[in-house]
């Protein structure tokens, strides 16, 4: 008879979970406040089966809504570099300010006309509210610019209707008529013919305000601009408060796209915020469904959560195989740049370009990255090309980090979490030592028992003093009872070898011989004269270098008076190197 717990099960079994949601509880928390996003009808959404394989047009917004988020808006000089940079990367719009909001902003957009700091093929863009004289002072920042756009938006929102402007649907709507007018106007009577003019409108916020309604203000903006072949317009949607999930951002632009009359001649753009924090996957999502142009700032920079991340953006394109005709090869220099610019910190987990995205901890991630690497030279070596004319793959590291300017130096760091290939990793990248596995197990044991030792984290540099400490006596680290000077090898007509040993022994000088099927047979022969009964178990060597100077490294494991132990020996000829290994390995017995 089986006894049963008051559950039902047989005592001493544990009870299962048979539905994991009733461990779940309320919060608590007034969730009744907060009602959720409406969505959109397209029974026939295509967006989910599209693809970006083209990168679409960028702006920067960091000179203006990057800039006033910032605790300590840009001085000019951090501006002028900002901008710098912006151009330098390959940006060809590039939002510079909002003029008529004061004087910096205004002599920032005039000093960069006037220094004939933009190039010929970059057009920048200044935002102003629907106000007619913060119009005509937008206008005024741009006599003499080459290629300039004037950005003009107004809040269309129902919150906004109701409790900002107090105002109907077409009293908001006359708001957008009335500021594309007289952008228009002041234009036509400030601007010269050498200015290459263009107009974009925000209804804003898109993603709260009723699609109806947004495309209703955006014709009514249409029909005074009367875009046409050669005079585009764009219709730039904000999600100003990321309000929905991505796939209904998504749907609200196909929407969009699907409805706007005159759609050949609309740049539709998504100017994504970040506030549920999935900023990047509803501005690729908006591209997928019919957008062509993205805002956002370097490194999603902004308010509250931030703009979209162009950085992350581009970089997604690029580890897609996609070019996103942005430069991001110096990635390094870059965010020291921004970081210089905005005086604030990347995150060290940043996606491409915080400081740890590219490095290994944990012993299992370290052991795929090193056989990653090691899979990648076969294959390049099979194929008669080189690593960096082959797809890339290898585990764990999404793109090659050189390609952004990174050194593989940092691909691995050891702390307590690291297990053999992380270190193995290490010595091979550093100092062209590829360990045999069981070598690998042996010298990952010791650094790990220094790490438990001592905490944080062990730096390449600890980690050859270590190995050296541990295997490569020499004459500045002299440890051990063998110290080999020289050696001579004769082979007599049977294939035997007779060796030779000049070495010290315990603090005397001595000379050690023995005869075997080889010189390593023969030394193991030769230090039976000094009680040192050694076994040969594994051998294996390779060059660390090519050319006729180039040293060899051997790896000798044996069994040293009943103990295990692996020995390495470095040395141009590789006779000498697999005696030093044997002596490696003798030395490490007797400690």
């Amino acid at each position: 008879m089986t006894t049963v717990n008051p559950a039902g099960n047989s005592v001493g079994r544990p009870t299962p979970i048979t539905n994991a949601t009733q461990l779940q509880k309320p919060s608590g928390m007034p969730v009744h406040k907060y009602r959720g996003y409406e969505a959109v009808d397209i029974a026939d959404r295509s967006w989910p089966d599209s693809r970006i394989t083209v990168a679409p047009r960028w702006l920067s917004t960091d000179l203006r809504d990057g800039n006033q988020a910032l605790i300590d808006p840009m001085s000019p000089a951090r501006k002028r570099e900002m901008f710098d940079l912006l151009v330098a990367m390959g940006y060809k719009e590039i939002e510079v300010g909002f003029p008529s909001s004061g004087e910096t902003d205004f002599n920032f957009v005039r000093s960069i006309i006037e220094e004939g700091a933009i190039p010929e093929d970059v057009t920048i863009s200044v935002l102003t509210q629907a106000r007619e004289e913060l119009i005509e002072r937008t206008v005024e920042s741009l006599v003499g610019a080459r290629r300039a756009t004037v950005h003009l938006y107004n809040a269309t929102a129902p919150t906004f209707r109701r409790v900002v402007f107090r105002g109907s649907r077409d009293e908001v709507k006359q708001i957008a008529v009335d500021g594309t007018r007289l952008v228009m106007e002041y234009a036509e009577k400030i601007l010269g013919p050498e200015t290459v003019f263009g107009y974009q409108y925000s209804p804003e916020i898109f993603t709260d305000t009723e699609l109806d309604f947004a495309l209703e203000v955006c014709e009514a903006v249409c029909d005074v601009w009367q875009p046409e072949e050669g005079r585009e317009i764009i219709l730039n949607l904000p999600a100003t408060v990321e309000r929905s999930t991505p796939s209904t951002h998504a749907d609200r632009f196909e929407w969009m796209s699907r409805n706007l009359t005159r759609r050949e001649h609309v740049c539709l753009s998504v100017h994504p915020h970040n506030d549920r924090g999935t900023a990047v996957a509803a501005a690729e999502l908006a591209i997928m469904a019919g957008a062509d142009r993205i805002e956002g700032c370097l490194f999603g920079q902004g308010e509250r959560t931030g703009n979209v991340d162009l950085v992350t953006l581009g970089m997604n394109l690029f580890s897609q195989g996609v070019d996103p005709q942005i430069d991001f090869s110096q990635i390094d220099e870059i965010r020291r740049t921004s970081e210089y610019c905005n005086q604030m910190e990347i995150h060290p987990r940043h996606p491409y370009a915080g400081d740890l995205v590219y490095t290994a901890f944990s012993g299992s991630h370290q052991d795929a990255i090193k056989k990653g690497f090691d899979a990648m030279e076969r294959d390049a070596a099979a194929q008669g090309k080189t690593v960096d004319d082959i797809e890339w793959a290898v585990p764990y590291l999404p793109i090659d980090p050189k390609d952004v300017g990174r050194s593989y130096e940092a691909v691995i760091r050891v702390n307590s979490q690291s297990g053999k290939g992380g270190i193995a990793y290490v010595l091979k990248n550093d100092h062209k030592l590829d360990l045999p596995r069981r070598m690998q197990i042996e010298f990952s044991r010791i650094i790990q028992a220094k790490t438990d030792a001592e905490g944080g984290e062990v730096t390449p540099a600890q980690i050859w003093t270590t190995f050296q400490d541990e295997y490569l006596p020499n004459a500045e680290n002299a440890w051990g009872r063998v110290q080999l000077r020289s050696g001579q090898t004769t082979t007599d007509t049977d294939g035997r070898d007779t060796l030779t040993v000049e070495a010290t022994v315990d603090g005397a000088d001595t000379v050690l011989s023995g005869t075997g099927n080889g010189p390593i047979s023969a030394f193991f022969e030769a230090l039976q004269a000094i009680g040192i009964d050694a076994r040969l178990l594994d051998y294996t060597e390779h060059t660390m270098s090519e050319g006729a100077s180039a040293q060899a490294a051997s790896y000798i494991e044996c069994a040293i008076d009943g103990k295990v132990l692996w020995g390495i020996g470095i040395d141009a000829n590789t006779t000498r190197a697999s005696l030093k290994a044997v002596v490696s390995a003798v030395n490490r017995a007797a400690r």
